[in-house]
């Protein structure tokens, strides 16, 4: 029995931190007192005690003690008894990579599909894909390996933008390159605009937040997805 979140990002604008969530938070953590939070993403470079800092702080709000998991002895075993887990937003890559390094991939993967809450944000959510390969992030560190914990059957791409047609940026957009990620690759890829979520049931995937998602198959049009909508078929 799978519940997880898989949000786009963990701050929306004019808002603080996790505070748009908080509500769906509760429900999710509901048998849970203490949370296992991976601070390996460091945004900006913050420290794992400043980032978890952070995350205290939103918890508190719902009643809930976290503790990160660099203050463990041996992480691997904080992630198999973890009540709930919170994996951060920052680099995908940094974050991939320390998983790798701590051994944790298959880890987390069995105890999320076997039960235990796992919240995800930005990069959080990159790693519940097949793979990272369609993060925004640029690759300041190269990990062992691109695949990811495979939560879903399909990649994620956060914090997706749409087209500004009265920008005069000539570079490329969000979803030119994942129609060049299509040029190699097979799997979907769910475009997450801010302050959209996926919510998994069990087998059950529904697209949460107020706003559309946009859906990238292989060799088909991209396509919007209204909030609610099931997106059980996607493979």
């Amino acid at each position: 029995m799978r519940h997880i979140i898989i949000a786009s990002t963990s701050t929306i604008h004019g808002s603080g931190y996790l505070d748009y969530l908080l509500d769906e938070l509760t429900i999710l953590f509901k048998h849970t007192k203490t949370i296992v939070f991976i601070p390996y993403a460091r945004p900006g470079g913050v420290s794992h005690d400043d980032y978890t800092a952070i995350v205290s702080m939103a918890f508190s709000k719902i009643g809930k003690t976290i503790k990160g998991l660099h203050t463990f002895e041996n992480p691997k075993e904080a992630i198999k008894n973890a009540e709930g887990i919170f994996v951060g937003g920052g680099n995908t890559f940094v974050l991939t990579n320390q998983l790798y390094k701590d051994d944790l991939i298959s880890t987390l993967k069995t105890v999320v599909t076997n039960g235990t809450p796992y919240l995800g944000t930005s990069a959080g959510s990159n790693i519940c894909g097949l793979t990272i390969k369609t993060t925004n992030d640029m690759p300041i560190i190269y990990p062992p390996s691109f695949n990811a914990l495979g939560l879903v059957p399909f990649n994620i791409n956060p914090h997706y933008l749409d087209p500004d047609t009265k920008s005069k940026h000539m570079g490329e957009t969000r979803e030119t390159r994942i129609k060049e990620f299509h040029h190699f690759n097979t799997p979907p890829v769910v475009g997450l605009r801010e302050g959209s979520w996926l919510h998994v049931n069990n087998q059950n995937i529904t697209l949460k937040g107020t706003l559309s998602a946009r859906i990238f198959e292989y060799n088909k049009p991209p396509y919007e997805v209204e909030s609610g909508a099931s997106l059980n078929d996607l493979k």
